[in-house]
């Protein structure tokens, strides 16, 4: 339970100190605008790669706490049918 606690105080913190990055949308913007415009769409498609990392990257932590998680619980379960018998 304290292991929860902890990961859920984590997340918690995590969540709210992202407010200093959302500046930086703007200028991203307009750098990406203006070297597209002037033929050089590499930067862009560095800058998609990025955002498909930052999106993937919740979704990746989410599924391997689930999978361990349920290994636990299996694993608890499965002790505790065999001290019964």
């Amino acid at each position: 339970m304290k292991a929860l606690r902890t990961i859920l105080l984590f997340t918690i913190a995590l969540t709210f100190s992202f407010y200093d990055s959302m500046a930086q949308c703007a200028m991203c913007r307009v750098t990406i605008e203006n070297n597209v415009s002037n033929g050089d769409p590499g930067i862009a498609a560095g800058l998609n790669t990025g955002i498909l990392y930052l999106f993937a990257m919740p979704y990746l932590l989410i599924a391997a706490i689930g999978i361990l998680w349920y290994r636990h619980a299996k694993r608890k379960k499965q002790l505790r049918v065999g001290s019964l018998s």
